[in-house]
């Protein structure tokens, strides 16, 4: 295993993706950089079949479209599905004018309606935190149009162009690696204050849906790219083929970052989550999920004894942070657990020679640094894959100690 130490590259983060047409269209933090997949892609050929068990934003599969390489990708997100399966459709040209003139359409619609006094929001907690009353009822009011048009590709742009809209009014800040809320003072609503803001949330959509009308001819996809539900755990449950030659993905990192606690107000605003309950659920089916109840299942989950991980210092690493807080321990013990899982799984859908290159970070948790880089390394030897090597990608901007690395590994 070789390493590489390199300075901290911004071009190497999800910040390279947001100006990047269809990857730009939504702002998630947890997206992984597109210039990484893009440097692989380069030594990869039309004759590869591309995997990304980790679909998140769907980064690997719309770009191994773009380059002509079909690719299929698992995520247990039906909100990420629904997204990345979106961003890899190939858009006829005709459908920028339907998109433009339907989101006219929809405005227009809007400055006729009188305004009514209560509208359905979704029950997002402490949705008073996000949006003022004016903002939210209005928010409510261009989502109602949106959804009751007849089903179709333009209806769910719109979509896209309406989640813009809607965390661009959010009382959120994106300046850290994860969201955060704003500052601000409450302004009680008044009717002169809910017209003001309805008209600029519907110029604010307006200028969306012109902006994503000129990203649906860039990044065009030349072959398929599906996203498909499934558990990364048991790949091979939820792949229509068995013989990928290409893996590239970037699988959650075990740094108690919740990737439900960033998809929320889309999640909820689309229907894909009514109560929070359901929100903590799915985090604790994820790999590395902390969010809601999925935290206090840490309490009872026990370690499956036929499940090795094949690292010399891991039960001491496991030690050192249950001493510090015992369901951080256990959380890092089940991540890596799931990871053994996932690897084993993944064999059985990989053609000879398979190129894996999987995208991680390391953490640090109190005073103990955890390895990930080196432990995910060792569970793909203990696997049987070989010629494992560890590249050092860039630095982090948290911890001086943190930085995110690329795993490669060959499938016998």
């Amino acid at each position: 295993m070789t390493q590489t130490v390199v300075s901290r590259k911004d071009h190497l983060t999800f910040r390279g993706n947001v100006k990047q047409g269809r990857h730009g269209w939504l702002r998630l933090t947890p997206a992984y950089s597109l210039h990484v997949v893009e440097e692989i892609l380069e030594e990869a050929s039309v004759d590869d079949i591309v995997l990304d068990p980790f679909s998140g934003t769907g980064t690997t599969p719309l770009a191994s479209a773009v380059h002509g390489i079909p690719c299929h990708a698992l995520d247990i997100n039906p909100f990420l599905i629904w997204l990345g399966n979106l961003k890899c459709v190939a858009f006829q040209e005709s459908l920028k004018v339907e998109l433009a003139d339907a989101a006219a359409t929809v405005v227009a619609n809007l400055k006729r309606q009188k305004r009514v006094q209560t509208e359905w929001v979704p029950e997002l907690k402490n949705i008073e935190k996000w949006w003022d009353e004016p903002v939210l009822q209005s928010l409510s009011r261009l989502y109602r149009q949106i959804d009751k048009r007849s089903e179709g590709p333009v209806r769910e742009l719109l979509k896209v162009c309406f989640l813009r809209t809607m965390i661009g009014s959010a009382h959120v800040s994106f300046g850290h690696q994860s969201m955060s809320f704003k500052k601000r003072q409450d302004v009680g609503p008044t009717l002169f204050s809910m017209e003001q803001d309805a008209e600029a949330i519907w110029e604010s959509f307006s200028k969306e849906a012109k902006w994503v009308a000129k990203t649906l001819l860039r990044e065009q996809p030349q072959v398929e790219a599906k996203v498909f539900l499934g558990d990364s755990r048991a790949v091979q449950k939820a792949l229509p083929r068995k013989a990928y030659t290409l893996v590239i993905t970037s699988p959650p990192y075990p740094n108690r970052m919740s990737y439900i606690r960033e998809l929320r107000p889309y999640m909820y605003w689309l229907g894909y989550l009514t109560n929070g309950r359901q929100a903590g659920e799915l985090d604790w089916q994820a790999i590395g999920g902390t969010w809601g109840c999925a935290t206090s299942l840490l309490n009872s989950w026990e370690a499956d004894e036929s499940v090795k991980i094949p690292f010399p210092r891991f039960q001491r690493i496991i030690e050192e942070i249950s001493n510090g807080h015992q369901a951080l321990g256990t959380y890092v013990y089940k991540y890596f657990e799931d990871m053994v899982c996932h690897v084993q799984s993944l064999k059985s859908v990989l053609k000879s020679g398979a190129r894996c290159h999987y995208v991680v970070g390391n953490s640090k948790f109190y005073d103990t640094l955890l390895p990930v880089e080196q432990i995910f390394a060792a569970i793909f030897e203990q696997a049987g894959f070989a010629s494992v090597r560890i590249d050092t990608l860039r630095k982090r901007t948290s911890k001086k100690e943190l930085f995110e690395y690329r795993v490669y590994a060959e499938a016998s």
